[in-house]
């Protein structure tokens, strides 16, 4: 299968799925704890706040097999983030 590094759907996962499944069917398990949690607002999913507290259950952002290059970038630019802060 070509670009198989791309996608894994575990349906045997107690806990799969852990959000709604898109009509397709296709929900990409590989980002299973959302890397882009920590951008806040910036992350490009669909999140709520519940005080201070992000809720990410209504978002199936990084499970969309074609947000994957999405997703990478967002991982490399917060990499670059940190490899460019000041820490003191």
């Amino acid at each position: 299968m070509e670009d198989n590094h791309r996608y894994f759907r575990n349906h045997k996962c107690r806990f799969f799925p852990c959000h709604p499944l898109p009509e397709d069917g296709n929900f990409n398990c590989l980002f299973c704890y959302c890397p882009l949690y920590v951008l806040g607002k910036e992350c490009g999913g669909k999140f709520k706040y519940s005080g201070n507290v992000k809720v990410c259950i209504g978002c199936g952002f990084p499970h969309i097999p074609e947000n994957y290059d999405i997703v990478v970038a967002k991982i490399k630019e917060m990499n670059m983030r940190g490899r460019n802060a000041d820490f003191k």
